[in-house]
C-alpha cells in the first residue's frame, strides 16, 4: 500500500540531502496503464542503441543488452532515488554528435579512436566532463545565467549541428550499414513515425481524440510494430526467437567498458571531449526547462499534489548519474533529464485526478517498471526485437534530426541568424578533412562563436532586419 499524502502537500518520501527517495510499493503504488505501456515502450526504445554498442564499440549482442540494463537502472534512479518529477530519457540530440566524434578520421585517413578501448575512454571523458559542468553550474546556480547568455544563433547552431550529424549518418556515411539493409521496412516505419510525431493534421486530431494522442505518444513503438509486420512480408526481417531468460554477462561487459579495465582517459582526451560535453549541457538544460513547464501548465488540475521542482537538485542528480555511468558502462548521451513524449503522456494522465493517478511519481515509477527493466532479461522478447534494432536506431536518428532542425530554425529571429546557424552546424557536424580530428570540435565551436559575434552580435534584434 503506497504512503498516503495530505492534500496540497509534496508526496512523501525519504529525504537525504537535497534529494527525496521514494521506494516503489511503499511510497508509490502501481498505475497499471503506465506499467503495461512502459514495459514495452521504455524497454524496446532503450534497445535502439544496441547497434551502436555492437557496431561501433565492439560489444557482443549480449554485452550490449547488459550495458542497456545497467544504464536503465541508473536512469530510473532519477525519480526513485533523487526525487526528480520528470520522465527521464537520453539526451538524444547528443547521440549523433557523439557518433561524429568517436568515428572521426584524421588527415591521413586513419581513425582518431582506432580501438574500442580508445572510444570507451573518450566516452568516459565526455561523461566526466559533463558531470563536472553539471555540478559546478548547479551548485553555483550559474546554469540558467550561462544558457541565457548564449546568443540564440549559437544555441541554434549547436542544435542544428545535431540534426545534420544525425541525417548525414543515416543517409550518407552509414547508409549501407543500416538504411540499405532493410530499405522498404525502414521507409514504411519512418513514414509512420514521422506522421504520428510531426504531422499538423495528426496534431489537431490529438486534441480531439485521446486515443490518437496516446498512439502518437508511444514514441518508437508504432514504428516497431509496423516494421515487425512489414519486414517479414518483404523478406528483410527474419525472426529467430529463443525461449528462456537471458543471462546478462556483466563481468565481460565491465572488462570492456569500465575505465578501471580499459584505462582512464588522459588530459588531451578530456580537452578533446569538452566541446561535446558543453554542447550536451546546453541541450540538457533545455530539457529541464521543458519538463518543468509541462508540469506547471498542468498543476492547476491537481491542487492535491505539490510538485517540488528544483533546478539545482536536477543538476546534482544528473551529475551523480553521469559520474556513476562513466565509471561502469560509459555511453555518453544516455543519462539525460527528460523523455518529452513520455513525460507529456504521464502528466496528461496525472491531470485526470487522484483516482486516475495517485501521484505523478506513481505514474513515472510504473512507466519505468519500478526501476527494473525486466524486458531485457526476457529472451523471447529480446530475440524478437533483435532484427528490428537497426530500424530503431534509424528511427531515433531521423526523428532526432528532424526535431532538432525545426527547433534550431525556430530559435532564429532573422535570416542572418539562420545563416549563422547553418554555418555553425556545418562546422560542428562536418568539419573539413584538413582540420585535425583532435581539434575539430573546438574549431566548430570557434567558427560558431566568431560568426555569431561578427554577424549577429551578443544581443540580436528581436524582429527580422530589412533585407533591402
Amino acid at each position: 500500500m503506497a504512503a498516503q499524502r495530505q492534500d496540497g502537500m509534496v508526496h512523501p518520501g525519504i529525504k537525504w540531502g537535497p534529494f527525496t527517495a521514494r521506494i516503489p510499493f511503499i511510497h508509490t503504488r502501481v498505475e497499471w496503464p503506465d506499467l503495461l505501456q512502459g514495459t514495452f515502450v521504455a524497454g524496446a526504445t532503450g534497445l535502439a542503441i544496441v547497434p551502436i554498442l555492437t557496431g561501433y564499440l565492439g560489444l557482443s549482442f549480449e554485452e550490449a543488452v547488459a550495458c542497456v540494463f545497467i544504464q536503465s537502472l541508473i536512469l530510473c534512479s532519477a525519480p526513485i532515488l533523487f526525487g526528480e518529477p520528470f520522465a527521464p530519457g537520453m539526451v538524444t540530440p547528443a547521440l549523433p554528435l557523439m557518433l561524429a566524434n568517436i568515428t572521426a578520421i584524421d588527415a591521413a585517413g586513419n581513425a582518431l579512436y582506432a580501438t574500442p578501448e580508445l572510444k570507451m575512454q573518450f566516452l568516459t571523458a565526455a561523461a566526466l566532463n559533463l558531470s563536472i559542468i553539471l555540478f559546478i553550474l548547479g551548485i553555483t546556480g550559474l546554469g540558467k545565467k550561462f544558457v541565457d547568455w548564449l546568443p540564440p544563433a549559437l544555441k541554434g547552431g549547436i542544435i542544428m549541428g545535431a540534426a545534420l550529424a544525425a541525417l548525414h549518418r543515416v543517409f550518407m556515411s552509414d547508409a549501407d550499414r543500416y538504411l540499405l539493409q532493410q530499405p522498404i521496412t525502414m521507409l514504411v516505419a519512418l513514414t509512420v513515425c514521422m506522421i504520428l510525431t510531426f504531422s499538423y493534421p495528426i496534431q489537431s486530431l490529438k486534441l480531439r481524440y485521446r486515443w490518437v494522442a496516446m498512439l502518437a505518444g508511444l514514441g518508437l513503438l508504432p514504428g516497431f510494430v509496423i516494421a515487425a509486420i512489414v519486414g517479414p512480408l518483404t523478406g528483410e526481417v527474419t525472426y529467430e526467437i529463443e525461449w528462456g531468460f537471458l543471462l546478462l554477462p556483466f563481468g565481460s561487459l565491465l572488462s570492456k567498458m569500465s575505465p578501471f579495465s580499459v584505462g582512464f582517459p588522459g588530459l588531451g582526451m578530456f580537452i578533446s571531449a569538452f566541446p561535446l560535453s558543453l554542447m550536451t549541457y546546453v541541450i540538457l538544460f533545455g530539457d529541464i526547462i521543458t519538463g518543468t513547464e509541462v508540469i506547471r501548465a498542468a498543476e492547476k488540475a491537481r491542487p492535491d499534489e505539490k510538485i517540488d521542482m528544483d533546478t539545482t537538485r536536477s543538476h546534482l542528480s544528473l551529475a551523480i548519474r553521469n559520474l556513476i555511468q562513466s565509471l561502469t558502462a560509459p555511453f555518453f548521451p544516455y543519462q539525460g533529464a527528460l523523455w518529452t513524449g513520455v513525460h507529456v503522456i504521464i502528466v496528461q494522465r496525472w491531470t485526470d485526478g487522484r483516482k486516475s493517478m495517485d501521484s505523478i511519481f506513481s505514474g513515472i515509477h510504473s512507466y519505468y517498471v519500478f526501476g527494473v527493466p525486466i524486458l531485457y532479461m526476457f529472451l523471447p522478447m529480446v530475440t524478437a526485437l533483435k532484427p528490428l534494432m537497426g530500424i530503431a536506431l534509424v528511427l531515433t536518428l531521423v526523428l532526432t534530426g528532424f526535431a532538432c532542425a525545426y527547433v534550431a530554425m525556430g530559435i532564429a529571429h532573422s535570416t542572418i541568424e539562420r545563416g549563422v546557424i547553418i554555418l555553425t552546424a556545418y562546422a560542428l557536424a562536418m568539419p573539413p578533412e584538413w582540420v585535425p580530428a583532435q581539434v575539430a570540435p573546438w574549431v566548430g565551436m570557434i567558427v560558431g562563436i566568431v560568426a555569431t559575434l561578427t554577424l549577429v552580435g551578443m544581443k540580436p534584434p528581436t524582429a527580422p532586419l530589412s533585407e533591402a
